[in-house]
């Protein structure tokens, strides 16, 4: 499993942040965010091939409770299954971190899905092929559907404009999602960018009874790898 960085830290975003949490984060995506916060896990992918024993020894270092599994899109990444299951043999809290597109058959505590709105997708002049097949890609009913009555979940939504609002608004009623499942997160690199769109976006959130989600790691240690 190509493997960008393990490290330890605590949840940034959604219903468990705050809570101390091994980050597994694994290299490779299907998508190409133009806002991507990772980009060296999708537009560059880096980072090595490790096995899975190696992976679980690391994790089982940091001594944590919860293991956040994320990417890139780490339900493609090889082993996926094996390894989940191995974490849940290890009776870890694990939490998956996915834009949706794709399912396998993982052992999950937390399906974490941030589904993309158009807002993600690149310009083509600056993307090429890569523009096309996200837009073709980032919205996936049928894997959603199916990944909400499997597993306990949280929809996470990635807000740079109120408009946005009504794209959310549409994918929920197709998806027959609850509100109180759904959480709505500013776009931002730094602190003052999310703080800034926090306040209206706060303002959204009691309007229409949707969570919201700080990104706790980013008003921390900013815009930083391994945190």
């Amino acid at each position: 499993m190509k493997i960008s960085e393990i490290f330890y830290s605590i949840q940034g975003e959604g219903t468990l942040v705050g809570v101390p949490s091994v980050f597994v984060r694994t290299s490779g995506c299907n998508l190409r965010c133009t806002w991507c916060d990772t980009p060296y896990t999708s537009w560059k992918p880096e980072g090595d091939d490790w096995p899975l024993d190696r992976i679980l020894k690391t994790v089982e270092s940091f001594h944590a409770g919860h293991v956040v599994v994320t990417g890139g899109e780490p339900m493609i990444a090889p082993q996926i299954s094996e390894l989940t299951h191995e974490l849940r043999r290890r009776a870890l809290h694990i939490t998956i971190e996915t834009a949706g597109t794709v399912t396998a058959p993982v052992a999950c505590d937390l399906m974490s899905i941030s589904p993309k709105l158009k807002n993600s997708t690149p310009f083509e002049r600056e993307a090429g092929r890569w523009a096309q097949q996200h837009d073709r890609l980032r919205w996936q009913p049928t894997v959603l559907k199916e990944l909400i009555t499997t597993y306990p979940y949280q929809l996470k939504f990635v807000i740079s404009d109120p408009q946005d609002l009504t794209e959310v608004e549409n994918m929920r009623e197709v998806l027959g999602a609850a509100r109180s499942h759904i959480l709505l997160m500013p776009e931002g690199t730094n602190a003052e960018t999310i703080r800034q769109r926090g306040l209206w976006l706060a303002e959204i959130c009691k309007e229409h009874g949707f969570r919201f989600s700080p990104r706790l790691h980013v008003d921390l240690w900013g815009d930083k790898r391994g945190v």
